[in-house]
C-alpha cells in the first residue's frame, strides 16, 4: 500500500491540530515526519508518529515551548529546548549554526532539555541544502552496552555529516549501534531477519533476530571496541557542550526525554576547485569493482535521493496497520 506525500502530510498536520499545536508548528512537524518517510527512513516517520502522539499527550512533549538562549559567545551559543519539540528544535538550532558560519566561518550550536529529532539526517541535509558543510549528534537513552559490558550503559548517539554538492549532496546519517533501535523494531514487525549480527541474545552471543536483541536491550556497537569508544565521546560531547542532561541521566526515566544536542556548520570555498575535489573522492570511491554486479556502489545520501524520487513518483509504502491507526488519531 503507498500512500501520496500530501495526503500522509495532511493526516499528520490534522492530529497535530487537535494536539494543540499552532498552524505553523503543526504543518512544520507534519512535512517532517512526511518527508522522513518519503525518504524511506519510516521508522522516524509514519512508524514513530504515534509514538511522538504518546509523548506529546504524557506531556513529554511541550507544543507551546520555544528554544531560549543561555550563553553566547560567538560562534558558540548555548540553548534551552524546554522540552518543546525535539524537530523543531533542531531545526531551528541547525538555522542558527547556518547563520553563524556565514558571520564567522564556521558555527556551533549546542541544546539541553531537548526531545528525540527523528531523523537526525534531516538537519544534515538542512544544512548541505543551504551550500554548508553540517556535523550534528545527540546522546540517547542507554540501549548499547560499553565494550566488554553486558548492561546498556551508552546511548546509539547519532552521528550525521553532510557536505553539499551540486551532484546530489553527501549526508551521513548513522547510528553508533549496528542497527538503530528504530530500525530493530522494523525487522521484528516484518519477521524478517537481519542480514548481519545487530546485537546479543539472552545467552549472550551474536545474533541476528531484532526481537531476541530489543528483549536484552544489548545492541552491538558499530566496530564494536571503536563504536562503544566512540559513543561515549559524542556524550561526552554534547553534556559538557550544552550543559544539559548526559545518557547516564536520561536514562534514569523510563521515557528518552530531555536529550542533550549539537549543531555546527562550516562555510566551505564555492567555487570549481572545491566542486572537483569532491568528485575526486566519490569517483575514486566508485571505481570499487562492486561485489555485486547488480547493486552499485553509492555514496551516503544517495540511495535517499533514489528512494525520494520513487516515493514521490509511486507514494509512500506504508505499514497498513500504524496508517490506519493514524487515521483513527
Amino acid at each position: 500500500m503507498r500512500i501520496p506525500f500530501q495526503q500522509m502530510q495532511a493526516e499528520f498536520n490534522r492530529v497535530l491540530l487537535k494536539l494543540n499545536f499552532t498552524p505553523a508548528k503543526a504543518e512544520a512537524i507534519a512535512t517532517i515526519f512526511a518527508e522522513n518517510s518519503r525518504d524511506g527512513v519510516y521508522t522516524h516517520g509514519l512508524n514513530r508518529f504515534p509514538v511522538f502522539v504518546k509523548f506529546v499527550k504524557e506531556g513529554h512533549v511541550k507544543p507551546d515551548a520555544e528554544p531560549t538562549a543561555e550563553i553566547g559567545l560567538g560562534l558558540l551559543e548555548r540553548w534551552n529546548g524546554n522540552y518543546g519539540p525535539g524537530m523543531l528544535n533542531a531545526r531551528f538550532c541547525m538555522d542558527r549554526a547556518i547563520k553563524l558560519a556565514e558571520q564567522h566561518g564556521i558555527g556551533c550550536v549546542a541544546i539541553k532539555d531537548t526531545n528525540h529529532w527523528m531523523r537526525g539526517g534531516s538537519y544534515g541535509w538542512q544544512a548541505a541544502e543551504a551550500g554548508y558543510i553540517g556535523i550534528c549528534f545527540t546522546n540517547t537513552i542507554a540501549n548499547v552496552p560499553p565494550w566488554g559490558g553486558i548492561d546498556p550503559r551508552l546511548g546509539n548517539n547519532p552521528l550525521i555529516i553532510s557536505v553539499p554538492r551540486k551532484g546530489g549532496d553527501v549526508v551521513l546519517d548513522m547510528a553508533v549501534s549496528q542497527y538503530s533501535f528504530g530500525k530493530l523494531q522494523q525487522y521484528r514487525s516484518s519477521g524478517e531477519t537481519l542480514p548481519l549480527p545487530g546485537g546479543y541474545d539472552k545467552a549472550g552471543k551474536l545474533s541476528v533476530n531484532a526481537a531476541e536483541i530489543i528483549e536484552t536491550q544489548r545492541l552491538l556497537p558499530i566496530g564494536f571496541w571503536k563504536g562503544s569508544g566512540l559513543s561515549l565521546m559524542l556524550d561526552l560531547l554534547v553534556t559538557i557542550l550544552s550543559g544539559g542532561n548526559s545518557t547516564a541521566k536520561i536514562s534514569e526515566g523510563k521515557t528518552e526525554s530531555g536529550v542533550s544536542q549539537v549543531f555546527i556548520c562550516i562555510k566551505p570555498d564555492n567555487g570549481a576547485f572545491t566542486d572537483n575535489l569532491i568528485e575526486q573522492i566519490i569517483n575514486y570511491s566508485k571505481s570499487s569493482s562492486p561485489v555485486d554486479a547488480d547493486n552499485s556502489i553509492r555514496f551516503p545520501g544517495e540511495g535517499t535521493l533514489i528512494t525520494r524520487k520513487r516515493n514521490l513518483k509511486e507514494g509512500i509504502p506504508v505499514d497498513e496497520v500504524i496508517w490506519e491507526k493514524v487515521l483513527g488519531l
